[in-house]
């Protein structure tokens, strides 16, 4: 069961948006517990504990140097506590194997926490990694190859083959 109340647990969600808008890895990882789980579903990424969680965020904001999120409503159980907003960020540099546009990407970000300790111990990041891609002028095929190889692509059930354009 979670220690803190859904008041104090939006407290720290907001600080986190404060610090990574600001690309201010020092003071998010003072908002983490040191056993903090980051997902990031579409890029297939999982940071687990501290060292992991600063090379994970200083990675990410390389990738997305302006990277602004906006946290607009939260819910929270008792356990958890999920917020929904917007994010604002320009895909920089060739990590995703693309040349993107230069252009700022807005996207609809849904974030779930959990706490353990009076911190932020996980954090699930869900995004729409083909909006993003459309915005930044990048082939979604060519990024999801990049982050997930050509297993991505492969038919999942056999006798079902991927539809061909």
């Amino acid at each position: 069961m979670c220690d803190l109340d859904s008041r104090r647990m939006s407290e720290l969600a907001q600080a986190l948006a404060t610090a990574k808008s600001r690309q201010d890895v020092p003071a998010a990882m003072e908002l983490f517990h040191r056993d903090m789980v980051l997902d990031a579903p579409a890029f297939g990424t999982r940071a687990q504990g501290r060292a992991a969680n600063e090379r994970a965020l200083t990675g990410f904001f390389a990738s997305f140097p302006d990277y602004q999120v906006a946290l607009e409503g939260h819910a929270a159980d008792g356990d958890a506590l999920v917020c929904w907003g917007t994010v604002k960020m320009t895909m920089t540099g060739d990590r995703f194997g693309v040349h993107p546009n230069g252009r700022r990407a807005e996207l609809p970000v849904f974030i779930q926490f959990a706490f353990k300790d009076g911190l932020i111990a996980g954090e699930r990041f869900f995004f729409d990694l083909s909006e993003l891609c459309a915005q930044s002028g990048v082939s979604t095929d060519a990024v999801r190859r990049k982050l997930f190889g050509a297993a991505a692509f492969a038919p999942s059930t056999p006798g079902i083959e991927p539809i061909q354009r």
